[in-house]
């Protein structure tokens, strides 16, 4: 497919996501529950050594936000790695990636908002839970109706409110360890590897996750000001990101035993308390309840993006295609709000198990995107003249090869997932299947509507002129 005409049916969308905006939904929707409560289910399987685990993490968030960086700017997309497949690999690809993210990415946002009722019932114990993912539902979906300058603005500050708290945890954490007010736990509890050499590849699969939502920032690119605000904007999430989580889980394994992590209280709640934050508890609470909520707003963002660009390449229905005066895919962003429906049939039934069973959803739609925008990017550099390529605000230092290696490791990643895990496995090869099925049978419907289409009698009036 050639590449004007793709961008071209993303026509409509706003541009007006300045650099921040976007780097801020990036980090709104990375930055969720998974480090501020997950990091607990980490640590246990390696212990200090899961700083080893982040640090891969990031090398390979680095790669794959080269990759997505250089095709965003040459090709700003709301559809991003989805345009891309299409691009620069097949249609199979370019719809498995868009229709599988689109669906773990909407599920992704119920299992936030059950996570959020929760947290709700820290000060409202009397209030039922499902009132609760249903009056927080409403209020996401008025705010993703407003313009995408306005939904911008909102989830800046939202998300800046995690960021402004982990960073706060990871100054104080280090005052606490390097003005000897705690003793370093990085060694105290069996050494650096208490678990054994390997221990830090079993926690990969956290760490893989907790930076997910990077592939965000590609989403915006189809609503962003300029290339320049792309570039800077990819930059600046993987810096950002980086910085949080690296920061944060060193402090953290230096100021907890591994082997107490979570099992008393959060980590950060026990920082705070130790220099006598007023009611530490309660502002944590609020702080992962925000979290969870950008999260959940990032989220409904780039799945409504998501369908409204398979809608308007033929994937989906034409109408999740349309946009409301604002600049809002209106439908499109109310079908991705299932997940919401699937948080509320869970918290109804099974509250104890529902943010594991949704969450779990997530990761295989993730790992495809990142794996379809390696496998693209790779493509891209074998197409691209070095005079196109030196015109690109960003450049992949590692260029294919980087993507090579990326590509590798993230399969590897998945291969161990299924590995350690037969449910993963099974659940994983059953989505692949399935998205299969739907492409095969799409697309037969497209090319019999197309046949009916030039079976039709035409008009000497029905040609195009240019």
């Amino acid at each position: 497919m050639h590449p004007d005409s793709e961008i071209a049916h993303e026509q409509g969308l706003q541009r007006q996501l300045t650099a921040g905006q976007m780097t801020m939904v990036a980090v709104g929707g990375s930055i969720g529950t998974g480090l501020l409560l997950g990091s607990a289910a980490a640590i246990s399987l390696a212990g200090p050594s899961v700083i080893l685990s982040f640090v891969i993490a990031a090398f390979l968030n680095w790669l794959v936000t080269m990759a997505l960086g250089e095709l965003a700017s040459k090709h700003p997309a709301a559809g991003s790695f989805g345009v891309y497949g299409d691009i620069y690999l097949n249609e199979w690809a370019g719809f498995i990636c868009r229709a599988g993210y689109w669906a773990a990415i909407s599920i992704s946002i119920g299992a936030e908002l059950v996570a959020s009722a929760t947290y709700m019932q820290h000060w409202f114990p009397s209030v039922p839970a499902v009132a609760w993912v249903a009056i927080l539902s409403v209020l996401l979906i008025l705010i993703n109706l407003r313009s995408v300058g306005d939904y911008g603005r909102f989830e800046f500050w939202f998300a800046m409110i995690k960021v402004l708290t982990i960073a706060a945890f990871t100054v104080i954490g280090a005052a606490l360890l390097f003005g000897g007010k705690v003793v370093p736990q990085y060694t105290a509890q069996g050494g650096f590897f208490p678990l054994g050499v390997l221990a830090p590849l079993m926690a990969m699969s956290y760490a893989l996750y907790t930076f997910g939502g990077v592939e965000y920032v590609a989403i915006t690119t189809g609503e962003a000001r300029s290339r320049k605000d792309i570039a800077k904007a990819v930059k600046l999430t993987f810096w950002t990101l980086t910085l949080i989580y690296l920061g944060a889980i060193i402090v953290l394994v230096g100021v907890m035993p591994w082997n107490r992590a979570g099992v008393t209280e959060s980590p950060f709640v026990t920082v705070f308390r130790t220099v006598k934050i007023p009611a530490a508890s309660g502002v944590m609470n609020f702080v992962v309840l925000t979290a969870a909520l950008s999260g959940a707003n990032a989220a409904l963002y780039a799945a409504s993006r998501m369908l409204f660009s398979l809608a308007r390449t033929g994937w989906a229905p034409a109408k999740l295609g349309t946009l409301n005066r604002s600049g809002s895919p209106r439908l499109a962003l109310l079908c991705s709000s299932y997940g919401i429906l699937v948080a509320l049939i869970l918290e109804k039934w099974a509250p104890a198990n529902a943010f594991v069973w949704i969450l779990g959803a997530a990761l295989f739609g993730l790992m495809l995107s990142w794996l379809v925008s390696l496998a693209a990017h790779v493509r891209f550099r074998q197409r691209i003249t070095p005079s196109e390529l030196a015109e690109l605000p960003m450049r992949a230092r590692l260029g294919a090869p980087g993507s090579v290696l990326g590509f590798s490791l993230v399969t590897a990643a998945i291969l161990h997932t299924w590995w350690s895990s037969r449910v993963s496995m099974i659940s994983g090869i059953a989505y692949l299947i399935g998205l299969t099925i739907a492409y095969y049978a799409i697309r037969t419907g497209k090319r019999s509507q197309i046949r009916s289409a030039k079976a039709l009698p035409q008009s000497p009036d029905s040609t195009i002129t240019t």
